[in-house]
């Protein structure tokens, strides 16, 4: 069965998930927080330190507005979809405990030959309030479903600048980081030992909230990128930060010069 092109615009039923003061800490640590530094982001990895207010990192953000789909794209092997694209808006930073309601639609099914591409909107707001916490847009890629005579979608005009870096943020991994990171709810299963997009994600945020904002959550825009290449737990990490118009464009890569993360965009909050 081809993917169900009618499955475009509808919108899921809305879908529930709160978090505490210990889930914000475990997640921070799950994407490296405080490895080499005990003491360097206490606010993130710690709710009782004296004269620090515990805040949540940016990125979390992702996690809070997950949300699934109210009906199926189509019949197709699983094994054959992979996270393409993450990006997402903040509204505000997120308050240390919590409750979402989250609601999502597919916005778009692109024919890429060899594959589809389905890009999925994702809106989170307080589930008591009804103020709006974060926007999130994901891109699978589904390998084997393409060739359908859909529209192949939008040119992006992401180039690396020719420049150097104008700063670039390296950082460690653990070996077990896997298995730190999936304790964040993210338990799917791989035949290697290789680590969550969504902790090298989580990486480059933190590598973008010290770099550029001076680690202060309200500053924070947007972030948008491209999954590559898999990283291997006990790599390091080295995110490239070009300062662009409102922002800046990233990338991140292994010691090696692998790219595994592309097309990055950051904004600052006010200016997405």
């Amino acid at each position: 069965m081809p993917l169900d092109l009618a499955s475009i615009g509808v919108e899921s039923e809305p879908a529930e998930r709160s978090w505490d003061s210990a889930a914000a800490i475990l997640y921070a640590l799950g994407v490296g927080a405080g490895l080499g530094d005990p003491l360097g982001e206490l606010e993130f990895t710690t709710e009782n330190s004296d004269g620090i207010d515990q805040k949540v990192l940016p990125t979390f953000a992702v996690l809070v507005a997950r949300a699934r789909a109210r009906r199926r794209l189509g019949d197709f092997d699983p094994a054959m979809l992979v996270h393409a694209e993450q990006g997402f808006t903040p509204h505000r930073p997120l308050p240390v405990a919590g409750r979402a309601r989250t609601t999502s639609r597919v916005t778009s099914i692109y024919d890429k030959g060899s594959g589809a591409l389905v890009t999925t909107e994702a809106v989170a707001v307080d589930a008591r309030t009804g103020e709006p916490l974060v926007t999130s847009i994901t891109s699978t890629f589904i390998r084997g479903e393409g060739g359908f005579g859909g529209d192949r979608g939008p040119a992006d005009p992401w180039e690396r600048p020719r420049r150097e870096a104008d700063q670039r943020v390296s950082y460690e991994t653990r070996p077990e980081q896997a298995l730190l990171y999936r304790l964040s709810g993210d338990r799917g299963g791989f035949d290697r030992p290789i680590l969550h997009g969504l902790c090298t994600y989580g990486f480059t945020g933190r590598a973008l909230l010290h770099a550029l904002c001076g680690s202060d959550p309200a500053r924070f825009g947007s972030m948008r990128a491209r999954f590559t290449r898999p990283v291997l737990p006990g790599d390091t990490l080295v995110v490239s930060i070009w300062a662009d118009a409102g922002g800046a464009l990233f990338q991140t890569a292994k010691e090696d010069g692998t790219v595994v993360v592309d097309h990055g965009r950051f904004s600052f909050a006010g200016r997405a």
